[in-house]
């Protein structure tokens, strides 16, 4: 007599598709191109404003962009590789790399104010935090000008440990932004734990927002959410004069964009006169 009882069989292996092995494919050499760049130094800072919404002529700060040159000269923004090597050693490189040159920058420009982005997975990087100590130390007036930059989702895999992190060093007057504010999934607890002092505001509620209700909605909820936490505000992605005039009516405090000013390798302070900051 036949048996009734059914006979379960291992699922075959998975099987790459070809999709997946493109992907795999381009990450290696994305991996392979950023490697490279950072052995032969390769690695830079593009410069961006961030201008005061009621005074848009100067900027108020400005934000170092990382980038990597490629073996043709190409200039690859972060956007282009920072997902490849983010939860890699090299990424914690490119880290320390940013730094370097933020602080070289803030070293030979005393007036200049200068954010610089950080991964929270640095943050028990022994030479991210040498490098940090060290120009700590050895920059005067560094007070106020140093601004730390940890994206929403960066700053979630370890509240705790970026909570911690914070408290020590704006006692010694570092300043810190909560970046891309809006993309991710901020619990509202941590975010009152944190005490950044900016807040700035997600590119996706930005663009047309003169004209998209729904963005005017989440975006006001934003900005309402910095001021009830004492958050110095910036909108992302500023593109047009009507998206400023608006983000300026509800009271945003900054804005930044291609409106404003491409990241520039070279910016007007290595150029030419130097760059005055608004107050």
């Amino acid at each position: 007599m036949a048996s009734d009882a059914v006979i379960e069989t291992a699922e075959p292996p998975t099987r790459s598709t070809p999709l997946a092995m493109a992907i795999e494919q381009r990450d290696r050499m994305t991996m392979k191109m950023v490697e490279k760049a950072v052995r032969s130094r390769n690695v830079r800072l593009a410069y961006q404003p961030v201008v005061q919404a009621s005074h848009q002529q100067r900027p108020k700060f400005f934000e170092g962009l990382v980038r990597v040159l490629d073996d043709t000269g190409r200039v690859i923004p972060a956007r282009d590789f920072i997902h490849v090597v983010e939860t890699h050693e090299i990424g914690r490189i490119i880290d320390c790399l940013a730094l370097e040159m933020g602080l070289a920058a803030l070293s030979a420009n005393p007036k200049l104010k200068l954010s610089i982005n950080l991964s929270a997975r640095s943050i028990g990087y022994r030479r991210w935090m040498t490098t940090l100590e060290t120009g700590i130390a050895q920059i005067p007036d560094l007070r106020g000008r140093l601004i730390l930059e940890i994206t929403e989702a960066s700053a979630m895999i370890m509240p705790d440990i970026v909570q911690a992190f914070m408290v020590g060093l704006q006692d010694k007057g570092v300043l810190f932004a909560l970046d891309d504010f809006g993309a991710g999934y901020t619990s509202f607890r941590y975010l009152k734990s944190f005490y950044f002092d900016i807040l700035k505001i997600d590119g996706q509620f930005i663009r047309d927002i003169q004209s998209d209700a729904d963005n005017q909605v989440l975006l006001q909820a934003l900005v309402d959410i910095g001021r009830h936490f004492d958050m110095y505000t910036v909108a992302e992605a500023v593109e047009t004069t009507r998206e400023a005039a608006f983000l300026t009516a509800i009271g945003i405090d900054c804005l930044q964009g291609y409106l404003f000013g491409a990241p520039a390798l070279k910016p007007s302070w290595t150029v030419g006169k130097p760059q005055k900051l608004a107050g």
